[in-house]
């Protein structure tokens, strides 16, 4: 028993320190996106809800709820070495969408956060409009 106790607080610890030294997604400011935008080198995503994209989202980004990240690769998203910018509404969404993209594979994932962040202008409804 003893040695079942010892094991498991070495498992605890060292799950600890690697989720301590993981490298949480990089992080970008509006202005950069704004300027990445306007030069076309990246895809925006809101990983936000259909009803919160619908009623305001960045010109350009894509929708893709952060609940429908898995293990596979969205079909928007084909390219793995792809810049990719992620945003919800605060910025908790956005960092465990932009780690699960990570896991999956994506080189470049960047999160801004969140849209209340986003001092420019927004539109509304599904079609993802341009920037």
């Amino acid at each position: 028993m003893k040695i079942k106790s010892i094991l498991l607080s070495i498992a605890a610890t060292l799950a600890f320190v690697a989720c301590a030294t993981a490298e949480s997604p990089k992080k970008i400011t509006p202005a950069q996106v704004k300027s990445m935008l306007e030069k076309g080198e990246a895809t925006l995503v809101d990983v936000r809800r259909n009803d919160e994209y619908k009623s305001s989202h960045i010109p350009g980004a894509i929708l893709i709820p952060n609940e429908t990240i898995g293990i596979k690769m969205p079909k928007e998203l084909p390219d793995l070495n792809a810049t990719i910018i992620v945003y919800c509404r605060s910025g908790r969404r956005s960092a465990m969408a932009a780690n699960k993209l990570e896991l999956i594979g994506y080189k470049n994932v960047l999160d801004m956060g969140g849209i209340m962040s986003w001092p420019y202008k927004t539109v509304s409804g599904m079609e993802k409009g341009t920037f």
